[in-house]
């Protein structure tokens, strides 16, 4: 890695592309296009239209750091400190999980009820427990205007990072930050209450992949010895926070459909929909209160 940067586009990407590829990353391509293009101000267009481009001295030592703790092992989205998530750009920092693309599946669960709710009564009020970076509250904002939501965390770090996101997408008006574990400091109802626990078992933290499991926090992954103590806490605690016509929507890990549902049957909630995400496995369960 002490081999100096070529100071032209074209070159600069074609070595960064066989840096990251010697160093195993799992898409040296896409890594290497995504830090070239965000240190040096760049787009895609140029590096085709304009190989030869001078990048400047400041530009190439910000790639060349950032080329190295890529091939350390840190996920790219990190090095970046944002990720995309349902087309908006959400701020990334250590007590965040970095939200992925299946976790879009719950948005699209819940937001028919979020749109038909807010169209009835005006207003539809959303908690959002272990909000994160606010990706769940924020993507249902960003397209239900009448929406409102709280983002519930125990982290004050990713609560701070959420409220930065609120902010930085025109959505701080309608988002709230609300320090609390589970439902301790939550009060008032909600139409809709979502949350992507930490649902990975305690004992299996040590088998995941090691951008996950070096970078995500694990206050975010781990579930407890089976990987289902936040349904527990959800299922048994929601009723009191939750309108009469409320739905639950959580997203659980591909094998937990069976154990999930059942918490939540035994707490008195009926299923109300269950959805797959982008590899056909399931991903979202939601729930209402049973009939009496």
């Amino acid at each position: 890695m002490a081999d100096k940067l070529p100071e032209t586009l074209g070159p600069l990407l074609r070595e960064a592309r066989s840096r990251l590829a010697v160093a195993a990353a799992n898409d040296p391509a896409l890594d290497a296009r995504l830090i070239v293009e965000h240190f040096s101000g760049t787009s895609r267009t140029q590096a085709i239209a304009d190989p030869e481009r001078k990048v400047e001295a400041a530009a190439l030592a910000a790639i060349d750091a950032a080329l190295r703790r890529r091939a350390g092992g840190e996920p790219v989205h990190r090095i970046l400190g944002y990720r995309e998530f349902y087309g908006l750009r959400l701020s990334l920092s250590p007590e965040t999980l970095e939200p992925r693309p299946d976790t879009e599946t719950l948005v699209e669960a819940a937001l028919p009820f979020v749109e038909a709710i807010a169209a009835r009564e005006g207003e539809c009020r959303i908690l959002d427990l272990g909000t994160g970076t606010g990706a769940i509250a924020l993507a249902l904002l960003s397209v239900a205007p009448a929406a409102i939501a709280t983002g519930v965390d125990i982290a004050a770090g990713a609560l701070a990072t959420a409220t930065r996101n609120a902010r930085q997408l025109g959505l701080g008006g309608r988002f709230t930050a609300l320090q609390s574990d589970w439902f301790e400091k939550v009060s008032g109802r909600y139409h809709v209450i979502a949350a992507n626990p930490p649902y990975i078992r305690s004992q299996d933290i040590g088998n995941l992949q090691d951008e996950v499991r070096d970078f995500d926090p694990r206050l975010a992954l781990d579930g407890g010895a089976d990987g289902l103590a936040p349904y527990r806490i959800i299922a048994a605690e929601a009723a009191r926070f939750l309108e009469a016509e409320g739905r639950i929507a959580v997203e659980i890990g591909h094998t937990q459909r069976n154990q999930v549902s059942e918490i939540f049957r035994a707490a008195g909630y009926a299923a109300a929909g269950v959805f797959g995400d982008l590899g056909g496995n399931d991903r979202v369960l939601v729930f209402q209160q049973g009939k009496p």
